[in-house]
């Protein structure tokens, strides 16, 4: 995955950042323990916390809980309608939480970049590779972690 120089991430995503790390310095310090342990998924584990600390360490947090929802910014969660009526609901998050399956958008995607600093009735089109797909802001809330 490519990783953005900034490293943006929301109070949640931050927790899950530093979660993770705790996670692998356990499982690090587990196979260390163990004398069977491989010494190639040892480092693969060192390789993964390092860049999870990495993440931690470059962090900046950005906490717009709370905040006037007047206008998209990092953090927003945005329902849309497309043409066809459905209902759609994004979060604009860090890189680290995305999970577009999941509606959360890195701030790097193209959607979120085109949604950033609308306000609702705005129509925006979202660059999809199956063909763009106009869109309606219907609401935006920046939700308290």
């Amino acid at each position: 995955m490519s990783r953005a120089s900034i490293n943006y991430v929301t109070h949640r995503g931050l927790v899950q950042l530093r979660e993770k790390a705790r996670e692998l310095a356990a499982l690090l310090a587990r196979l260390r323990s163990d004398p069977t342990a491989p010494p190639a998924r040892m480092q693969e584990i060192e390789r993964e916390l390092q860049d999870a600390q990495g993440r931690v360490e470059s962090a900046i947090l950005i906490d717009n809980a709370g905040k006037d929802a007047s206008d998209i910014l990092f953090g927003a969660a945005v329902e849309v309608k497309d043409a066809s009526g459905n209902l759609h609901l994004f979060s604009i998050v860090g890189e680290d939480e995305a999970d577009p399956g999941s509606g959360k958008l890195s701030w790097t995607s193209p959607l979120a970049r085109a949604l950033y600093g609308l306000q609702v009735g705005s129509a925006v089109t979202w660059p999809r590779p199956e063909g763009d797909l106009k869109l309606e802001i219907i609401a935006i809330r920046y939700p308290r972690d």
